[in-house]
């Protein structure tokens, strides 16, 4: 099927909608590629484009569900499978241990295991273990998992009293100041140029920061960002390990480039050194990290800082209905600010869904059992639990969650716990499977298994699991779920592979919990809107969209508002097909109902208007070669002036007012025949395309060119709502009509 306002493409060669394998999911136990254009099969033209880009420096714009992950991995795969890449010179890095675990599982099903895919800290806490004895000398002080209580001691230690909320707070001031490479001395004034709101007075943080650091030194410890600093000072002063370093890694992969923090890019430059063998992967919209010193500045300015960079654009969305997709561009269509001149505007490439629902309730608690009842509903329907989620933007939110889901009798499992083969349940059960792949010929509990399953399900009732779960939620039930994920991978492994053994099915377990590649667990699933992202799911109920928690409260100034309405298109785009966002109007029965749904809902739920437009997005698919000629030139950067009503000249700030070029209010001179066969016309390219009408042009468009009525291409293109694509498809069947011509049944614009 084509992308929505895409022209339809020739059939038999495969990367169409229908023949390719949708960019977020993959087969759970595929066959490697054959050969290394194998790997490439599946791939639409721009994820392609950045397969087949091996050389020089790359940049990938990559919108929510375009398959990011897919396209770099089939890279790197390519890459290796013909013999261009080495696997062991390969680097890639991204931001948390399951993005890395999912990033080998994902090399390793494409015939490229070997490559390293690490986070910043893994990648770097292993070169300062290798490089320690050589470049320091004695024993390498110990890693604290937890800085928390170290903060709490240097407070008492400065006679500084700090409450549980403080203590959290300013233990992450000083994390920001350590990615941002800023010392005590310099806090004051360098969270005043950021605008940060310190949690305390800046010269008390800068003072429990400082004593931090001697405590640090005292016992012999280090946190996590003094890894990243300590890798780096290495680096910057010792050539020779420099040098040993980038002899090793030649070809460095980033993903989530947005996230980037200024001390993890001078790690990446060090690494790099004078080469430019580096693929950025990263969205700019969805920058949700910023308090911890992450900026998009670097993703934004990679074409500055390398000019003869390829970018490349992914904006087929492959995850989300074209409902679920119009309301997350819709979102940013109202933002502001650099990344909102840098977004994508998402092509969905799935059939049309339902449109998002939007329900308002009396209170909170009466929120949460309404989503708890529409879950039960969805799963009596034959929606799994495990692909539904709650998401909400604090994790105070969760409790009333989890009470109204156990009331149902709805499964959910927290996110953020910890990781799957990390719980005491899967260790026994991969120490009693193991046992009984060596020794199970003399185990009489699998004397009546027939095969690889029934053998799975025979060992773990012995570790607690039931054919039925145990009734109620707590940690009964969530170690039955754990066994229970573990009996259902033993199903689809030996339906993948044929003939497969107790000890397969044991190795299998050994490379998932290298590669942190955890199966599915049975649940709904709760989770903050932060700890959501890199996820996706069928059915989301975003939560608590109301004024005060979105954007949050202490969201003052416009960048942090603008990245509170990030926040939201995160959570939007992780919906598959449904969406149900709801907002409480009090906290408790019987409180004062003085809450209101979140701006940002304003003109995109139905009842509302907007309260800010702005053009079209800038961002259509597509590939940006580099420049050859002036190799200094930075990309140039068009400036629009301000819309203005053609009938008052008023400037416009409203996108419906934006579309048809005149304020609401003023006269219109529209020609109502001509609309009407507009309309006919879209109905007929909307059939073509599977598609809903407003995927052609919106009833706005049409009723801008039906008061224009253009008779060029250029006057048809200064109408907001007809892009570079869309004009290249309707263009000539729209001048003809606006030209009073007839066209042919049919006609499909090509």
């Amino acid at each position: 099927m084509p992308a929505c306002g895409q022209p339809a493409q020739p059939s038999p060669a495969t990367w169409q909608h229908g023949h390719v394998t949708a960019a977020t999911h993959s087969t759970l136990f595929p066959q490697a590629p054959d050969t290394a254009d194998a790997v490439l099969d599946g791939l639409d033209p721009e994820q392609r484009e950045v397969a087949t880009a091996l050389h020089g420096p790359v940049c990938v714009l990559a919108g929510a569900g375009t398959g990011k992950t897919r396209a770099i991995t089939h890279r790197i795969a390519y890459g290796v499978r013909a013999g261009i890449l080495q696997p062991s010179s390969v680097l890639a890095v991204t931001f948390t241990n399951r993005a890395a675990g999912e990033m080998r599982g994902r090399l390793r099903q494409l015939g490229a295991a070997g490559v390293q895919a690490r986070t910043f800290h893994s990648a770097a806490l292993r070169q300062l273990q290798y490089f320690w004895p050589k470049a320091i000398g004695g024993s390498m002080p110990r890693l604290v998992d937890r800085k928390i209580q170290l903060v709490a001691d240097a407070a008492a230690a400065c006679r500084i009293r700090l409450d549980r909320n403080e203590l959290r707070d300013v233990t992450a001031e000083i994390e920001w100041s350590k990615v941002t490479q800023t010392v005590p001395a310099d806090y004051a004034p360098a969270a005043a140029k950021a605008g940060r709101e310190a949690p305390r007075d800046p010269a008390e943080i800068a003072q429990i920061y400082n004593v931090y650091e001697d405590l640090k030194r005292d016992r012999s410890v280090m946190d996590f960002e003094d890894v990243l600093l300590l890798t780096v000072a290495i680096l910057q002063d010792r050539h020779d390990i420099a040098d040993q370093v980038r002899s090793q890694y030649q070809h460095f992969v980033v993903d989530e480039y947005q996230d980037v923090s200024p001390l993890q890019q001078r790690l990446l430059e060090l690494w790099l050194g004078e080469r430019d063998n580096l693929c950025v992967v990263g969205d700019a919209s969805q920058t949700i990290y910023s308090f911890t010193g992450a900026t998009p500045d670097h993703l934004l300015d990679f074409r500055t800082r390398h000019p003869g960079a390829t970018v490349v654009k992914l904006v087929r969305d492959y995850r989300s209905t074209p409902q679920v997709v119009h309301l997350a561009n819709g979102l940013l269509a109202q933002a502001s600010g650099r990344a909102a001149d840098h977004r994508l505007e998402l092509i969905s490439q799935r059939d049309a869904g339902p449109e998002p629902v939007y329900t308002e309730y009396t209170d909170e608690p009466a929120e949460a059992e309404g989503a708890a009842r529409r879950i039960r509903e969805l799963m009596a329907s034959g929606v799994p639990a495990s692909e539904i989620a709650i998401l909400f933007r604090t994790n105070s939110q969760s409790e009333s969650y989890e009470q109204a889901l156990a009331d149902a009798g709805v499964p959910y499992q927290l996110r953020g716990a910890e990781r799957f083969f990390d719980r005491p349940e899967v260790r026994k059960a991969g120490i009693a499977l193991r046992g009984a792949a060596r020794f199970g010929g003399n185990d009489t509990l699998l004397d009546d298994a027939v095969d690889l399953p029934s053998q799975v399900r025979a060992v773990l009732s012995g570790e607690g699991w039931t054919t039925e779960p145990p009734a109620g939620s707590g940690a009964v039930r969530e170690r039955w779920e754990s066994l229970a994920a573990l009996v259902n991978l033993a199903q689809d492994f030996a339906a993948a592979k044929t003939g497969a053994t107790l000890a397969d099915l044991v190795a299998e377990l050994d490379e998932r919990a290298n590669a942190q590649h955890a199966p599915t667990v049975q649940g709904v699933t709760l989770a903050s809107l932060h700890s959501a992202k890199g996820l996706e799911w069928d059915v989301v109920f975003l939560v608590g969209v109301a004024e005060g928690m979105m954007p949050i409260t202490y969201a003052k100034t416009d960048e942090q508002v603008e990245e509170e309405r990030r926040l939201l298109y995160v959570g939007v785009t992780r919906a598959r097909r449904h969406l149900h966002v709801s907002w409480a109007l009090t906290r408790a029965p019987g409180g004062r109902a003085n809450r209101r749904p979140s701006r940002f809902l304003d003109g995109l739920r139905p009842g509302s208007t907007a309260t800010v437009g702005r053009a079209a997005a800038r961002g259509s698919g597509g590939v940006e070669r580099g420049f050859t000629s002036r190799p200094d030139a930075a990309p140039r950067r068009t400036h629009r002036s301000p819309a203005r009503c053609r009938v008052c000249g008023r400037t416009l700030t409203d996108a419906g007012e934006m579309k048809l070029m005149r304020c609401e209010d003023c006269p219109s001179d529209m020609d109502e025949g001509l609309y009407e066969r507009l309309r006919e016309w879209r109905g007929v390219q909307a059939r073509l395309s599977g598609q809903p009408d407003f995927c052609v042009f919106t009833d706005k468009t049409l009723m801008a060119i039906a008061e224009t009525e253009p008779t060029t291409p250029d006057e048809l293109a200064r109408i907001p709502g007809v892009l570079k694509r869309k004009l290249d498809r309707y263009g000539d069947d729209v001048l003809a009509i606006c030209a009073g011509q007839e066209l042919e049944q049919g006609s499909d614009g090509e």
